[in-house]
């Protein structure tokens, strides 16, 4: 979301754990070592009309350098793997394609990354993974091809099915050494290094940031652990007005029969009626810089962002752009609730004692090939296809404000905030809000991104 700092604000919105950061400027920064951060992109092949964005790294890179890198532990939150392509197997969405079309794809991509955790791994590295039960047809058969013979590497699956009755480990994170990160929307797969759009940051010698991601993925741990059965209750939800299950110790449980919570790491935030209070959250004081970006950089940046369009086209007169992907799979009603949202302008139109001067824009980004994507043979057959299954596709959730930049691994669907597990990165740092501003315009000022037409007005608008 971006947001523009002055009287007529401009919001930019692309399609839970959260680390918000705040610079500042203090007079030990000499001798503290600073965080350093570095934006990083996948772009798909066959884009030459994407404009470049300078000092953005690629995520095939950084996945490397995380695992080559890597000294003592190497931990991993991942939904599902698919690193290494399979275009022989009749089961993948990679079947049929020949190897010299698997290159020019980029699979050696994922490849690479796969080679550098084993390598780790080999090195003695403790590498632990805590995962989601993964995708047809691979599911979680990489992971447990590292972890075989290999008594330092740990892996465990997470099904939140059986704690909440829906939801899943949805995080995309690499932790190495308790000090150099990655939080993005970048799956193990190597479709997401060069056939799919995705946004991430990179954080290097990062201790105090690392070490609460590294509490979440404890927690994760221990969760994985224990009898679902044994720690869960079926509750009412009065707000949705069902019955849920939940962990014994969520606030949705009667405090009477509230369990003790047995994860190590547990954070109480403000709650109403079970849900987590919509607020600014914790904020890290962390003296921090972008190599190799050059902008000037003043002290600490607060503000407030609302993620309800209508909200802020009405009460603070934003400008709000939304970029969302289409693709091969998009949800039926998608089209239906964008053109809601773009309905905001007609009812800000509708007269002149709104004193409304906000706009909400709306574009799908369309990714070149997205309707060509799947098996190259089908049951023998030479299929239309041109490039493998569930590709093509701009995956990235951020936003971005004049003043604040967020990084995160949710879609926007309610259950991915109450029943999935996601991480998000934060921040007022005015270089990455800078640079996160010019990834978004590059997407949208390109001939991939197609307006979505509004409803018709039912009404004149009043002189």
């Amino acid at each position: 979301m971006v947001m523009r700092d002055s009287f007529l604000h401009g919001i930019l919105l692309l399609f839970s754990f959260f680390v918000f950061f705040a610079h500042h400027a203090g007079a030990d920064q000499e001798t503290t070592p600073r965080c350093k951060a570095w934006l990083v992109q996948s772009i798909p092949t066959d884009m030459p009309h994407l404009k470049h964005v300078p000092g953005v790294l690629s995520t095939e890179e950084v996945f490397r350098w995380l695992a080559g890198n890597a000294t003592e532990r190497l931990d991993l939150i991942v939904q599902y793997w698919q690193l290494v392509a399979s275009p022989e197997n009749p089961l993948s969405g990679d079947y049929g394609y020949s190897s010299e079309e698997m290159k020019t794809f980029g699979a050696d991509a994922g490849a690479g990354v796969y080679r550098a955790i084993e390598d780790a791994a080999d090195r003695s590295v403790s590498v632990r993974i805590v995962q989601h039960s993964g995708v047809y047809p691979d599911y979680c058969n990489e992971s447990s091809k590292l972890a075989y013979g290999r008594p330092n590497v740990e892996n465990v699956t997470l099904l939140f099915d059986d704690w909440w009755g829906s939801g899943i480990v949805h995080a995309k994170v690499w932790i190495a050494d308790g000090k150099d990160m990655y939080i993005g929307s970048a799956n193990n797969d190597w479709k997401s290094l060069t056939q799919v759009k995705e946004v991430g940051v990179y954080l290097v010698d990062c201790h105090p940031i690392a070490k609460k991601v590294e509490v979440y993925f404890q927690n994760l741990m221990k969760l994985s652990s224990l009898n679902s059965s044994t720690y869960s209750k079926r509750i009412w939800d009065s707000v949705w007005q069902v019955h849920r299950n939940v962990p014994c110790w969520s606030h949705f449980v009667n405090a009477r029969d509230r369990c003790r919570s047995p994860l190590p790491g547990l954070v109480e935030t403000p709650h109403v009626i079970g849900y987590p209070a919509l607020e600014n959250p914790y904020m890290f004081d962390v003296p921090m810089n972008m190599p190799d970006y050059n902008h000037n950089i003043c002290g600490n940046h607060r503000s407030y962002v609302s993620f309800s369009p209508p909200e802020v086209v009405f009460s603070k007169h934003a400008r709000v752009k939304i970029l969302v992907a289409y693709w091969a799979h998009n949800i039926d009603s998608t089209d239906q609730y964008l053109k809601s949202l773009l309905y905001t302008n007609t009812l800000c139109e509708s007269s002149r004692y709104n004193r409304c001067t906000g706009k909400v824009e709306i574009k799908y980004y369309k990714v070149p090939g997205f309707n060509m994507t799947g098996a190259a043979v089908n049951k023998g057959q030479k299929t239309a296809n041109i490039y493998p299954a569930y590709s093509r596709v701009n995956h990235g959730k951020y936003a971005v404000s004049d003043v604040r930049a967020h990084i995160g691994t949710s879609n926007l669907l309610w259950d991915y905030f109450f029943t999935t597990a996601g991480v998000s990165f934060g921040t007022y740092h005015p270089a990455i809000v800078s640079q996160l501003q010019e990834i978004f315009d590059a997407d949208w000022d390109s001939p991939y991104s197609v307006p979505v037409e509004p409803l018709a007005r039912p009404w004149r608008t009043e002189k």
